[in-house]
């Protein structure tokens, strides 16, 4: 990696962290082929028995990890990737009503015949850091933060896309794997999530809290759409002079 590059990567971490107020660091993603140098990855610490959304949260709080379809432990969050397909009874969907996330199977079923995924076996290992320390474009870059943080991010990709409505695109299920992660890579748009049962129940994310990711190749340009709205737009949101004045009004009726 060059100078150049990192200095690009720390730099647009640090913009986001500060213009966003985000605690925690903006996550790179890389989804590695069998072909893939794996050599810029090698120090990285290998999970094994973790979830992809608990490798999310190592790297939100710092480390650089690795994760292949032997060390992933979520059947669900495998299948996405395209590491084995889905066991019977998820697929079936009898698997989330033992989990009381609903009470037909066909509505399970449904939600994983409708779940984005890899192709089988395209991808070989997944790579996860800080993207402050990424060491090459990311596939994928993630971010964790309060609802009113990310909705500046999505903001600035409607500018972006020229004023285009954004949407979501969720099961409720799989927030960090397939909304965040597959589907920005698959359809090369940002997507956001509200979160989902298997990340808030494995993972120290606050209910507080929620995900967004985008294609790496989005990271400049949402970065530069992040400095314009933190010129005028976002600090007079974040001041809630509108709100003060109507209070104020109020309090001279009272």
């Amino acid at each position: 990696m060059t100078n150049e590059e990192n200095s690009l990567f720390s730099n647009s971490a640090g913009e986001i962290r500060d213009i966003l107020g985000i605690s925690t660091e903006p996550i790179a993603v890389y989804l590695l082929g069998p072909s893939d140098d794996f050599q810029p990855f090698a120090s990285y610490r290998p999970l094994h028995g973790a979830r992809y959304c608990q490798a999310l949260m190592l790297a939100r709080h710092g480390e650089s990890v690795t994760l292949n379809g032997d060390g992933l432990a979520c059947p669900a969050a495998a299948a996405a990737f395209g590491f084995r397909p889905l066991p019977e009874k998820l697929a079936g969907g009898e698997g989330l009503i033992g989990f009381g996330i609903t009470r037909e199977a066909i509505v399970g079923r449904t939600m994983f015949e409708n779940m984005p995924h890899l192709d089988a076996n395209s991808v070989s290992r997944l790579a996860l850091c800080p993207l402050a320390v990424a060491p090459r474009l990311p596939d994928v870059v993630v971010v964790e933060g309060l609802p009113e943080q990310l909705m500046w991010l999505v903001l600035a990709d409607l500018n972006r896309a020229g004023g285009e409505r954004r949407r979501a695109h969720t099961a409720v299920l799989q927030a960090t794997c397939v909304d965040a992660t597959v589907v920005p890579h698959l359809e090369r748009r940002l997507n956001f999530s509200l979160g989902c049962y298997g990340c808030r129940d494995a993972t120290d994310i606050e209910p507080s809290e929620t995900v967004v990711g985008f294609p790496g190749e989005a990271l400049t340009d949402l970065v530069e759409w992040l400095r314009y709205l933190s010129e005028k737009a976002i600090p007079r949101s974040r001041a809630k002079n509108v709100n003060h004045q109507f209070f104020g009004k109020e309090s001279k009726h009272v």
